[in-house]
C-alpha cells in the first residue's frame, strides 16, 4: 500500500500561489514544478487560451526566479534568444551582449512558431546550463528553467519540434479546458483586475537549489530502478514506434518520480510516481510509424499500453 504525507510547506505555498490565477489546475501545476525540482524544463502543449502562458507566469513569480519572455515568431533570430557580440569602436574589442536566455525563467512562449534554426539555439542552454558564442561560454544563472508553450502542430503557421529539441524537455503537459464549474469561478475571479499583478514570491531561488537537493536524495529501489528502465526499453520495442525513450528518458522518469515523491512529503518512490510521470516524460520522446497513425494510435496511448503491460515491483517493505 502507498503512503502519502502531507504536501511539504514550500511546495504548499506555491500551489496555493499558483490556484490564485489558474483555477482548478493543481494537478498540472503539481507536474510542472516536478519538472522544475527535478531540474529539467517544461513544455506546455494545448489550444490557445487554454492558460499555458498563465501557468508559466505563475511559476515563475511563485519561485521568486527573475523571469523573460520571448514571443517566437518566424523572423525570430537565435541571437534573439541567446545573444550577440557587438564590436565597440572605443575599444576595437567585441563585447557580448547577454539576451533574454540569462535569466531565471525564461518562457519561450509559441516556440513552435519560430524556424527550427532559431528552436536550436535553445539546446545547449537546455542541456549544459550555458551559452557559447563566437567561441567564449557564458555560463547561465542557477537556477535555469525554460518553460516554453506551443499550440498543436496541426495550427498553421507552426514548425514541429525537431526530436534533438524535445528530447530536452523533462515533461510535455497539457493544461486543458477548466470544467463549467471552473470556469464560472474563473469569470468570478477575473472580472476585475487580472490577479497575476498582485502575485508575489513566496520561496526564493535558493530555497529552489535546497529543494532541488532534497528531490536528489529521495530513495529509489533496485526494483523501481529496474521498472523504469524497463518503460523505457519496453517503448522502444513497440511494434509502432520508430524511436522510444532513452537512457536521458529513464533519467527523467526517476527525477521526476523523485520529485512527485517528494511533493507527497515521502522520501522513497513508489512505482505510483513511476506511473503518474511517464505520461509526461515519455509520450514526447515517441516517434511514430505510419501504421500507427492510420490506426488512429497516439504515443499517449501507447505509453498507456506500456504501462499496463510493464509488471509493477512489489514495494519493499521497509518503505511501504
Amino acid at each position: 500500500m502507498t503512503h502519502t504525507a502531507p504536501t511539504p510547506a514550500f511546495a504548499r505555498s506555491i500551489l496555493d500561489n499558483v490556484a490564485q490565477v489558474l483555477v482548478g489546475k493543481e494537478d498540472v501545476t503539481r507536474l510542472a514544478l516536478a519538472g522544475v525540482l527535478a531540474g529539467g524544463h517544461v513544455l506546455l502543449e494545448d489550444a490557445p487560451g487554454t492558460g499555458k502562458t498563465m501557468l508559466a507566469r505563475a511559476l515563475a513569480v511563485s519561485l521568486g526566479l527573475d523571469f523573460r519572455r520571448v514571443q517566437f515568431t518566424p523572423d525570430l533570430l537565435p541571437g534573439d534568444v541567446t545573444g550577440v557580440s557587438v564590436y565597440r569602436p572605443d575599444t576595437h574589442e567585441f563585447r557580448f551582449v547577454p539576451g533574454p536566455i540569462f535569466t531565471g525563467v525564461l518562457l519561450a512562449d509559441e516556440i513552435n512558431r519560430a524556424t527550427p534554426k532559431t528552436q536550436s539555439a535553445l539546446l545547449e542552454a537546455m542541456a549544459e546550463g550555458q551559452v557559447t558564442e563566437s567561441g567564449v561560454t557564458h555560463p547561465l544563472p542557477a537556477p535555469f528553467v525554460v518553460i516554453a508553450t506551443q499550440n498543436p502542430v496541426e495550427h498553421e503557421g507552426t514548425y514541429r519540434l525537431p526530436e534533438a529539441q524535445l528530447d530536452r524537455f523533462l515533461l510535455k503537459l497539457s493544461v486543458g479546458y477548466p470544467t463549467p464549474e471552473e470556469e464560472v469561478r474563473m469569470l468570478g475571479r477575473l472580472q476585475g483586475e487580472h490577479p497575476i499583478g498582485a502575485l508575489r514570491a513566496v520561496t526564493t531561488p535558493a530555497a529552489l537549489l535546497d529543494a532541488q537537493e532534497a528531490v536528489r536524495r529521495v530513495f529509489v529501489s533496485e526494483p523501481v530502478r529496474a521498472y523504469v528502465a524497463g518503460l523505457s526499453a519496453a517503448t522502444r520495442t513497440h511494434p509502432l514506434v520508430t524511436l522510444g525513450g532513452g537512457p536521458r528518458a529513464s533519467l527523467g522518469l526517476q527525477g521526476t518520480a523523485q520529485a512527485l515523491a517528494w511533493l507527497a512529503g515521502r522520501s522513497f518512490v513508489t512505482p505510483d510516481d513511476v506511473q503518474r510521470a511517464a505520461p509526461g516524460v515519455l509520450a514526447h520522446r515517441l516517434s511514430l510509424r505510419i501504421e500507427a497513425r492510420l490506426q488512429g494510435q497516439s504515443a499517449e496511448g501507447i505509453v498507456g499500453e506500456v504501462l499496463r503491460a510493464q509488471p509493477v515491483p512489489v514495494e519493499d517493505a521497509a518503505h511501504a
